[in-house]
């Protein structure tokens, strides 16, 4: 053999031997298309109500291809508040969300006496239905789910498209759906026989905003509160509208592919809306755009449209990550397989906006009022990552730099450093009232995560100079938050609310964990960028409290020695330590593995929610618990179901932390983590009964 030939035998060899090493079940790529597909949604379900939706806007659409029977047409833009209560002015309005000054000692009680401001805190801002569009007869009278006969509908979720069939009236329907990649804006094509004889038209409703979004509550008496709608008519096809509600205006635009007619009524209930009709043929398409500004170039068509959804819903399918679980033998892959795609549909739908999402989505049925939450930010955001879909989350994300102000300002009217973010929060970042506001302290660690991990994907200055300011100020907040026990040398997290949220109590055990991994984080970082190691820092988090444990099991606090008898249920803390959480010093690998294997059999899971379940698979899987992994992801809890359209409904249904979670706790099982073993998919059971082809996820830390 030549030395020429030697060399080329050489490198074949090499190559192979370096494809046989790659973490994947297969050589050959994911067919993602069949993967994607074979979870289409099929709901013959006239009020059934799906999501549409590009992240930032969403259309809530029922079996009619429109929302004549549910649905809303929502936003992370869309916001309302109320006038304030008499004798209430913006200057009096605590910017922080509270009245509550110095170092704390326990809950916020500081609106004793002041229920009208309370109340409205907590209401406002409130995320709003920007309008409804509705199938109705020509007079503007409601169409009726009896009314709808022999309907099938199906949401392609490779292409983003619903298209509903159905009869009205002895006469065919055909709708077709889809979101605009880019714009908040919803196309429509309705062909029937109905649209030529104009009985069968359009409404748009424009009601006064409602804190229920669920059912379309909305009141719709045009003097009610400061409002006004007004519409003008561009040309044939283009309709103009503007909304005014009190402080909050947005405008919306209906553009139709042939001339169509728009005539603004009031009916007998008052209520205002526009109806929509073709002015000749059998069909009717049409874009209606929402917006924050007015609007001053063309709007794609239906058909341009159409294309560009199906673009953009093919490009997110192929790119990122991708598992495939169609090989195994295990008879529940189907079902674990449907929740990772629709959890990716939905996530992709709903939550990639400009701001992070209410954990309820962009559907409505928040009891919270669409406002988002400091600690859930992790749950719908962190996943993005591990899926190489980082992009997705960065406009989400820059809340943080958005929210510092007043995070600074919050700190610093209760007297402590850097940067305190708040809890139940809007775009301005001021948090509604709740007792456990500034004690719930597992939010606080939360940004520096999120640089870690983008740090992890782009190592570099500007990654390190984006993320600077947020790490250096939430540290700083995490060392002078910690109280010193002068008499023993301990730093002590008081008071201090857990994730599981059943009270108030000191040392909690996955703070004390957090707070650790954050400090450690945060000296990374600052040495990264070539500065000096904090000796503060150092020396609070050398110093802080063991983590609490009782029989060699982790606790839930140091006071709380009742974990696995009075306290078995909502969020298991103690397994967080080592499952969302890296090793770190501090944490015995082997106390954490019967941690994970007590809760697991005492814990009440039907008093869990959504994101418990991922929370238990991470920690199981790292703890080599591969079993109780696909068991935790697969429980037949009530907390833990994944209704038809594939959102976790453990929680205020629907709840979206536990399809991030699911991501992120797949993710990790399949391409697993720093310290993981060196095997494919090492947190799914190597038992011959799982098949997990991946391609494109990232080792979580």
């Amino acid at each position: 053999m030549s030395y020429t030939h030697f060399a080329l035998y050489t490198v074949i060899i090499i190559a192979i031997l370096a494809l046989a090493a790659l973490p994947s079940a297969s050589a050959l790529p994911i067919d993602r298309h069949a993967l994607v597909s074979r979870h289409n949604i099929t709901w013959n379900e006239p009020a059934g109500r799906l999501a549409l939706g590009n992240g930032e806007f969403c259309f809530g659409v029922d079996g009619t291809g429109l929302q004549t029977f549910a649905g809303n047409s929502m936003s992370h833009w869309g916001w309302h508040s109320f006038p304030l209560p008499a004798g209430w002015t913006p200057e009096t309005l605590p910017g922080t969300g509270t009245f509550q000054t110095g170092r704390l000692t326990g809950g916020d009680n500081s609106f004793d006496g002041k229920d009208a401001i309370r109340n409205w805190l907590f209401d406002n801002p409130h995320i709003i239905n920007l309008g409804r569009l509705r199938l109705s007869r020509p007079d503007g009278r409601a169409i009726l789910p009896g009314d709808i006969h022999n309907l099938t509908r199906t949401l392609d979720i490779w292409r983003g498209m619903q298209t509903s069939r159905y009869t009205l009236d002895g006469q065919h329907v055909v709708v077709r759906t889809c979101v605009h990649p880019t714009l908040d804006m919803v196309a429509i094509s309705i062909e029937s026989p109905l649209v030529k004889s104009s009985d069968l038209k359009v409404s748009l409703d424009l009601p006064y905003p409602a804190l229920n979004n669920d059912a379309w509550v909305g009141d719709f008496s045009k003097t009610k509160g400061d409002q006004s709608i007004t519409s003008t008519r561009k040309d044939e096809r283009h309709f103009f509208i503007k909304r005014k509600l009190d402080a909050t205006s947005y405008y919306v635009n209906l553009v139709s592919d042939n001339n169509c007619n728009l005539r603004d009524i009031e009916t007998d209930q008052g209520q205002h809306l526009f109806l929509i009709s073709a002015q000749k043929g059998d069909a009717l398409s049409f874009v209606c755009s929402f917006s924050q500004k007015e609007i001053t170039r063309s709007l794609p068509t239906y058909d341009q449209t159409e294309r560009a959804c199906e673009k953009r819903w093919a490009s997110f399918w192929k790119s990122g990550g991708a598992i495939d679980l169609s090989g195994s033998k295990d008879p529940r892959w189907k079902e674990l397989e449907r929740r990772i795609v629709l959890s990716q549909y939905n996530m992709a739908a709903q939550s990639a906006g400009s701001f992070p999402s209410a954990e309820t989505g962009l559907l409505g049925l928040d009891p919270w009022r669409g406002q988002f939450h400091m600690e859930m930010v992790w749950w719908h955001d962190a996943h993005y990552a591990l899926w190489d879909r980082l992009a997705m989350s960065d406009k989400a994300l820059g809340c943080y730099k958005k929210f510092a102000p007043s995070a600074r300002k919050l700190a610093e009217q209760l007297g402590y450093k850097g940067l305190k973010w708040a809890k139940s929060v809007g775009p301005e970042g001021r948090s509604a009232p709740w007792v456990g506001n500034q004690v719930l302290l597992w939010k606080q660690p939360h940004p520096i995560f999120f640089a870690e991990l983008e740090y992890r994907l782009r190592p570099t200055r500007a990654t390190l100079d984006k993320w600077a300011d947020i790490v250096q100020g939430t540290a700083e907040h995490m060392a002078d938050y910690a109280t010193l026990d002068t008499q023993t040398g301990i730093y002590h997290l008081t008071p201090n609310m857990p994730p599981s949220e059943q009270g108030i109590t000191r040392d909690a055990v996955f703070d004390l964990a957090y707070w650790r991994w954050g400090l450690d984080k945060a000296q990374q970082w600052r040495q990264r960028k070539g500065l000096q190691r904090e000796q503060h820092w150092d020396e609070v988090r050398n110093g802080l409290a063991p983590l609490p444990q009782a029989d060699g099991v982790f606790v839930h606090s140091a006071e709380w020695l009742d974990t696995y008898t009075k306290r078995a249920y909502e969020h298991p803390d103690p397994i967080g330590v080592y499952g969302m959480l890296s090793p770190i010093d501090g944490v015995d690998q082997a106390t954490a593995h019967r941690t994970v294997q007590k809760v697991w059999k005492t814990w009440n899971w039907n008093a869990c929610w959504g994101w418990d379940f991922p929370w238990m698979a991470m920690a199981a899987a790292r703890t080599g618990e591969a079993n109780i992994a696909i068991e935790a992801l697969l429980s037949e809890s009530d907390r833990n179901r994944y209704d038809i359209l594939g959102i976790n409904t453990g929680g205020p249904c629907p709840y979206l932390p536990g399809n991030g979670g699911l991501l992120y706790a797949v993710a990790m099982m399949a391409a697993g983590w720093d310290g993981a073993p060196k095997s494919h998919a090492p947190g799914f059971p190597d038992d011959g009964n799982w098949s997990v082809k991946w391609e494109g996820l990232k080792p979580a830390p």
